[in-house]
Protein backbone atom coordinates (compact mmCIF):
# COMPACT_ATOMS: atom_id res chain seq x y z
CA UNK A 1 0.00 0.00 0.00
CA UNK A 2 1.33 3.51 -1.23
CA UNK A 3 2.81 5.70 2.06
CA UNK A 4 2.84 9.76 1.47
CA UNK A 5 4.61 11.74 3.74
CA UNK A 6 3.97 15.56 3.70
CA UNK A 7 6.14 18.49 5.44
CA UNK A 8 5.49 21.77 5.73
CA UNK A 9 7.88 24.65 7.10
CA UNK A 10 7.18 27.03 10.35
CA UNK A 11 7.16 30.75 10.04
CA UNK A 12 8.37 33.48 11.73
CA UNK A 13 6.57 36.72 10.91
CA UNK A 14 8.70 40.44 10.98
CA UNK A 15 5.60 42.92 10.52
CA UNK A 16 1.77 43.32 9.99
CA UNK A 17 0.73 39.94 12.67
CA UNK A 18 -3.08 41.02 13.25
CA UNK A 19 -3.57 42.92 10.29
CA UNK A 20 -4.45 39.32 8.76
CA UNK A 21 -7.69 38.83 11.20
CA UNK A 22 -11.03 39.40 10.13
CA UNK A 23 -13.17 41.76 9.97
CA UNK A 24 -9.77 44.02 9.22
CA UNK A 25 -8.98 42.30 6.23
CA UNK A 26 -12.10 43.01 4.57
CA UNK A 27 -12.43 46.42 6.01
CA UNK A 28 -8.96 47.79 5.03
CA UNK A 29 -6.46 45.06 3.17
CA UNK A 30 -3.94 43.31 5.81
CA UNK A 31 -0.27 43.24 5.17
CA UNK A 32 2.56 41.06 6.81
CA UNK A 33 6.17 40.40 6.10
CA UNK A 34 7.24 36.78 7.26
CA UNK A 35 9.57 33.45 6.57
CA UNK A 36 9.75 29.97 6.73
CA UNK A 37 12.15 28.42 9.30
CA UNK A 38 13.50 24.80 9.64
CA UNK A 39 11.25 23.79 11.67
CA UNK A 40 8.13 21.14 10.10
CA UNK A 41 4.82 19.46 10.62
CA UNK A 42 4.60 16.10 9.20
CA UNK A 43 1.96 14.46 8.38
CA UNK A 44 2.45 10.49 6.93
CA UNK A 45 -0.51 8.77 5.32
CA UNK A 46 -0.63 4.88 4.60
CA UNK A 47 -3.45 3.76 2.35
CA UNK A 48 -6.11 0.96 3.61
CA UNK A 49 -8.36 -0.58 1.64
CA UNK A 50 -11.42 -0.52 3.40
CA UNK A 51 -13.37 3.01 4.99
CA UNK A 52 -12.02 2.83 8.79
CA UNK A 53 -9.91 5.90 9.58
CA UNK A 54 -7.22 5.84 11.85
CA UNK A 55 -5.28 9.21 13.21
CA UNK A 56 -2.22 9.25 15.42
CA UNK A 57 -0.85 12.51 16.83
CA UNK A 58 2.82 12.17 18.64
CA UNK A 59 1.89 15.70 19.67
CA UNK A 60 -1.12 15.16 21.70
CA UNK A 61 -0.35 11.57 22.81
CA UNK A 62 -4.05 11.37 21.05
CA UNK A 63 -5.66 8.55 18.44
CA UNK A 64 -8.92 8.28 17.17
CA UNK A 65 -10.91 6.25 14.85
CA UNK A 66 -13.79 6.34 12.48
CA UNK A 67 -15.24 4.70 9.93
CA UNK A 68 -15.95 7.00 6.54
CA UNK A 69 -19.44 5.47 6.73
CA UNK A 70 -19.90 7.69 10.20
CA UNK A 71 -17.74 10.08 10.15
CA UNK A 72 -16.98 11.48 13.77
CA UNK A 73 -18.13 15.49 15.32
CA UNK A 74 -15.81 17.80 15.68
CA UNK A 75 -14.90 17.10 19.58
CA UNK A 76 -11.46 18.97 20.00
CA UNK A 77 -10.14 15.29 18.77
CA UNK A 78 -7.76 15.56 15.81
CA UNK A 79 -10.71 17.66 13.84
CA UNK A 80 -8.33 19.12 11.71
CA UNK A 81 -8.20 15.89 9.62
CA UNK A 82 -12.06 15.13 10.19
CA UNK A 83 -12.68 18.51 8.48
CA UNK A 84 -10.17 18.15 5.74
CA UNK A 85 -11.56 14.56 5.03
CA UNK A 86 -14.77 16.29 4.59
CA UNK A 87 -14.23 19.09 2.66
CA UNK A 88 -11.91 17.20 -0.15
CA UNK A 89 -14.78 14.05 0.21
CA UNK A 90 -12.20 11.68 0.96
CA UNK A 91 -13.88 8.33 0.61
CA UNK A 92 -11.40 5.73 0.91
CA UNK A 93 -9.78 4.76 4.72
CA UNK A 94 -6.12 5.50 5.83
CA UNK A 95 -3.68 5.68 8.39
CA UNK A 96 -2.45 8.66 9.25
CA UNK A 97 0.83 9.83 11.79
CA UNK A 98 1.20 13.48 12.79
CA UNK A 99 3.70 15.34 14.51
CA UNK A 100 5.34 18.91 14.66
CA UNK A 101 8.91 20.24 15.66
CA UNK A 102 7.28 23.06 17.50
CA UNK A 103 4.88 22.79 20.60
CA UNK A 104 1.41 24.22 19.93
CA UNK A 105 1.46 27.78 21.62
CA UNK A 106 4.78 28.37 20.56
CA UNK A 107 3.93 31.42 17.98
CA UNK A 108 5.59 29.85 15.53
CA UNK A 109 2.18 28.95 13.20
CA UNK A 110 2.41 25.13 14.20
CA UNK A 111 -1.84 24.60 13.89
CA UNK A 112 -2.11 25.97 10.35
CA UNK A 113 1.53 24.49 9.54
CA UNK A 114 -0.13 20.84 10.31
CA UNK A 115 -3.35 21.56 8.56
CA UNK A 116 -1.43 22.65 5.31
CA UNK A 117 0.82 19.11 5.66
CA UNK A 118 -2.18 17.25 6.12
CA UNK A 119 -3.78 18.60 3.11
CA UNK A 120 -0.54 17.99 1.30
CA UNK A 121 -0.65 14.76 1.75
CA UNK A 122 -4.18 14.33 0.99
CA UNK A 123 -3.31 16.28 -2.59
CA UNK A 124 -0.93 13.53 -3.41
CA UNK A 125 -2.25 10.79 -2.57
CA UNK A 126 -5.48 11.46 -4.55
CA UNK A 127 -4.05 13.27 -7.40
CA UNK A 128 -6.12 16.48 -6.96
CA UNK A 129 -4.78 19.24 -9.55
CA UNK A 130 -4.85 22.29 -6.75
CA UNK A 131 -2.76 25.47 -6.52
CA UNK A 132 -0.42 26.66 -4.40
CA UNK A 133 -3.54 29.30 -3.43
CA UNK A 134 -6.28 26.73 -3.53
CA UNK A 135 -4.13 24.55 -0.83
CA UNK A 136 -3.49 27.93 1.37
CA UNK A 137 -7.21 28.62 1.37
CA UNK A 138 -8.30 25.54 2.25
CA UNK A 139 -5.92 24.90 4.61
CA UNK A 140 -7.70 28.10 6.12
CA UNK A 141 -10.98 27.26 5.58
CA UNK A 142 -10.33 24.18 7.49
CA UNK A 143 -8.74 25.67 10.15
CA UNK A 144 -10.60 28.68 10.61
CA UNK A 145 -13.79 28.27 9.61
CA UNK A 146 -15.13 24.60 9.61
CA UNK A 147 -13.18 23.89 13.10
CA UNK A 148 -13.39 27.18 13.72
CA UNK A 149 -10.14 27.68 15.78
CA UNK A 150 -9.74 31.13 15.88
CA UNK A 151 -6.51 32.83 13.98
CA UNK A 152 -4.97 34.89 11.24
CA UNK A 153 -4.56 33.94 7.48
CA UNK A 154 -0.79 34.40 7.31
CA UNK A 155 0.32 31.27 8.75
CA UNK A 156 -1.37 29.08 5.72
CA UNK A 157 0.01 30.95 3.04
CA UNK A 158 3.61 31.27 4.63
CA UNK A 159 4.08 27.49 5.13
CA UNK A 160 2.26 26.33 1.59
CA UNK A 161 4.69 28.53 -0.61
CA UNK A 162 7.85 29.32 1.65
CA UNK A 163 10.69 31.45 1.53
CA UNK A 164 10.62 35.20 2.41
CA UNK A 165 6.98 36.99 1.50
CA UNK A 166 5.21 39.52 1.54
CA UNK A 167 2.00 38.70 1.64
CA UNK A 168 -1.23 41.27 0.87
CA UNK A 169 -5.13 40.84 2.05
CA UNK A 170 -7.95 41.86 0.37
CA UNK A 171 -11.50 40.89 1.03
CA UNK A 172 -12.02 39.19 -2.07
CA UNK A 173 -8.25 37.82 -2.49
CA UNK A 174 -4.86 37.38 -1.59
CA UNK A 175 -1.26 38.26 -3.00
CA UNK A 176 1.50 36.50 -2.16
CA UNK A 177 4.88 38.22 -2.94
CA UNK A 178 7.74 36.17 -3.14
CA UNK A 179 10.79 38.38 -2.27
CA UNK A 180 14.26 37.93 -3.78
CA UNK A 181 16.91 38.99 -0.70
CA UNK A 182 20.34 39.17 -1.79
CA UNK A 183 22.62 36.19 -0.06
CA UNK A 184 24.69 38.43 1.63
CA UNK A 185 21.39 40.31 3.29
CA UNK A 186 19.82 36.98 4.02
CA UNK A 187 23.27 35.38 5.64
CA UNK A 188 23.23 39.06 7.95
CA UNK A 189 19.51 38.44 8.61
CA UNK A 190 19.56 35.56 9.66
CA UNK A 191 22.83 35.88 12.01
CA UNK A 192 21.83 38.14 13.77
CA UNK A 193 18.05 36.98 14.81
CA UNK A 194 17.43 34.82 17.93
CA UNK A 195 14.34 33.15 18.54
CA UNK A 196 14.30 33.05 22.10
CA UNK A 197 11.60 30.39 23.83
CA UNK A 198 9.44 32.04 26.55
CA UNK A 199 8.66 28.86 28.30
CA UNK A 200 4.71 30.04 28.76
CA UNK A 201 2.54 28.44 26.02
CA UNK A 202 -0.62 30.53 25.20
CA UNK A 203 -4.01 29.71 23.91
CA UNK A 204 -4.53 32.53 20.94
CA UNK A 205 -8.42 32.08 21.04
CA UNK A 206 -8.99 34.64 23.93
CA UNK A 207 -6.66 36.92 22.98
CA UNK A 208 -7.89 37.18 19.13
CA UNK A 209 -11.62 37.33 20.77
CA UNK A 210 -10.83 40.76 22.87
CA UNK A 211 -8.82 42.41 19.95
CA UNK A 212 -11.21 42.12 17.50
CA UNK A 213 -14.06 42.68 19.79
CA UNK A 214 -12.29 46.03 20.59
CA UNK A 215 -11.71 46.63 16.98
CA UNK A 216 -15.53 46.27 15.83
CA UNK A 217 -15.85 47.83 19.22
CA UNK A 218 -14.62 51.28 18.12
CA UNK A 219 -11.91 51.77 20.12
CA UNK A 220 -9.51 54.07 18.23
CA UNK A 221 -6.29 53.33 19.83
CA UNK A 222 -6.72 49.45 18.54
CA UNK A 223 -7.42 50.47 14.72
CA UNK A 224 -4.69 52.99 14.60
CA UNK A 225 -1.93 50.59 16.43
CA UNK A 226 -3.98 48.20 13.24
CA UNK A 227 -2.98 50.80 11.01
CA UNK A 228 0.22 51.83 11.92
CA UNK A 229 1.16 47.87 12.12
CA UNK A 230 0.39 47.27 8.58
CA UNK A 231 2.03 50.61 7.41
CA UNK A 232 5.27 49.30 9.47
CA UNK A 233 4.98 45.88 7.34
CA UNK A 234 5.11 47.90 4.10
CA UNK A 235 8.82 49.85 5.81
CA UNK A 236 9.87 46.50 6.93
CA UNK A 237 9.97 44.90 3.20
CA UNK A 238 11.50 47.64 2.06
CA UNK A 239 14.45 48.01 4.53
CA UNK A 240 14.88 43.80 4.13
CA UNK A 241 15.17 45.06 0.28
CA UNK A 242 17.39 47.84 0.65
CA UNK A 243 19.79 45.59 3.17
CA UNK A 244 19.13 47.62 5.90
CA UNK A 245 19.32 45.45 9.17
CA UNK A 246 19.44 47.65 11.95
CA UNK A 247 16.08 49.38 10.59
CA UNK A 248 14.28 46.00 10.55
CA UNK A 249 15.43 46.14 14.83
CA UNK A 250 14.35 49.30 14.98
CA UNK A 251 10.68 48.32 13.43
CA UNK A 252 10.69 45.36 14.98
CA UNK A 253 10.54 47.65 18.66
CA UNK A 254 8.52 50.28 17.41
CA UNK A 255 6.01 46.86 16.19
CA UNK A 256 6.03 44.83 19.42
CA UNK A 257 4.75 48.99 21.11
CA UNK A 258 1.68 48.42 18.65
CA UNK A 259 1.24 45.16 19.26
CA UNK A 260 0.36 45.69 22.84
CA UNK A 261 -2.21 47.51 22.02
CA UNK A 262 -4.35 44.96 20.22
CA UNK A 263 -5.15 43.32 23.68
CA UNK A 264 -4.14 43.20 27.28
CA UNK A 265 -3.47 39.76 26.89
CA UNK A 266 -0.81 40.47 24.97
CA UNK A 267 2.13 40.38 27.37
CA UNK A 268 2.84 39.89 31.09
CA UNK A 269 5.62 40.95 33.47
CA UNK A 270 8.00 38.10 32.95
CA UNK A 271 7.88 39.17 29.07
CA UNK A 272 8.35 42.56 29.80
CA UNK A 273 11.20 42.00 31.87
CA UNK A 274 12.54 39.47 29.33
CA UNK A 275 12.52 41.61 26.26
CA UNK A 276 13.90 44.68 28.53
CA UNK A 277 16.75 42.30 29.58
CA UNK A 278 17.35 41.41 25.71
CA UNK A 279 17.46 45.57 24.90
CA UNK A 280 19.82 46.00 27.66
CA UNK A 281 21.75 43.37 26.26
CA UNK A 282 22.40 43.77 22.46
CA UNK A 283 18.74 43.60 21.28
CA UNK A 284 18.02 46.77 18.90
CA UNK A 285 14.57 45.34 18.78
CA UNK A 286 12.00 42.30 18.74
CA UNK A 287 8.43 41.17 19.16
CA UNK A 288 6.34 38.48 20.72
CA UNK A 289 5.94 35.85 17.88
CA UNK A 290 1.84 34.79 17.69
CA UNK A 291 -0.96 36.12 18.88
CA UNK A 292 1.03 37.17 22.09
CA UNK A 293 0.61 35.95 25.52
CA UNK A 294 3.58 33.41 25.35
CA UNK A 295 5.48 31.44 23.26
CA UNK A 296 8.78 32.59 21.20
CA UNK A 297 10.48 35.96 21.16
CA UNK A 298 12.63 36.99 17.95
CA UNK A 299 14.75 39.79 18.62
CA UNK A 300 17.32 41.34 16.07
CA UNK A 301 20.49 41.39 18.02
CA UNK A 302 23.81 43.92 17.54
CA UNK A 303 26.03 42.29 15.42
CA UNK A 304 29.17 42.07 18.18
CA UNK A 305 26.51 41.70 21.27
CA UNK A 306 25.23 38.34 20.64
CA UNK A 307 26.62 35.78 22.83
CA UNK A 308 26.31 38.41 25.30
CA UNK A 309 22.29 38.86 24.70
CA UNK A 310 22.20 35.09 25.00
CA UNK A 311 23.66 34.33 28.09
CA UNK A 312 21.70 37.06 29.66
CA UNK A 313 18.53 35.63 28.25
CA UNK A 314 19.12 32.21 29.41
CA UNK A 315 19.68 33.77 32.93
CA UNK A 316 16.58 35.67 32.86
CA UNK A 317 14.50 32.39 32.17
CA UNK A 318 14.96 32.08 28.44
CA UNK A 319 15.96 29.27 26.15
CA UNK A 320 17.67 30.05 22.93
CA UNK A 321 15.70 28.19 19.58
CA UNK A 322 18.21 27.58 17.04
CA UNK A 323 16.81 27.44 13.49
CA UNK A 324 17.51 28.67 9.75
CA UNK A 325 15.81 29.95 6.81
CA UNK A 326 13.80 27.40 4.97
CA UNK A 327 12.82 28.41 1.27
CA UNK A 328 11.25 25.62 0.51
CA UNK A 329 7.26 25.40 1.38
CA UNK A 330 4.96 22.85 1.43
CA UNK A 331 6.14 19.49 0.37
CA UNK A 332 4.76 15.70 -0.52
CA UNK A 333 6.46 12.62 -1.49
CA UNK A 334 6.10 8.88 -2.17
CA UNK A 335 7.81 6.69 -0.10
CA UNK A 336 9.54 3.35 -1.51
CA UNK A 337 9.21 0.21 0.74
Amino acid sequence: MPVIRSRAPLRISFGGGGTDVSPYIEQKGGAVLNTTIDKYAYATLVTRDDRLVKVKSLDYNSEVSFSLDQPEEYNGRLDLVKAAVKLLGVRQGFEMLLHTDAAPGTGLGSSSTLTTAIIGAFREWLKLPMTDYEVAELAYRVERIEVGIRGGKQDQYATVFGGVNFIEFYADKTIVNQLRIKPDVLNELEYRLLLCDTRQSRSSGKILDEQVARYVGGQAEVADALDRTKTLAYEMKNALMLGQIDRIGTLLDEGWRHKKQFSSKITNQFIDELYETARKNGAIGGKLLGAGGGGHLLLLSDFNKKQQLVTRLEEAGGRITPFAFEFRGLQTWEVTR
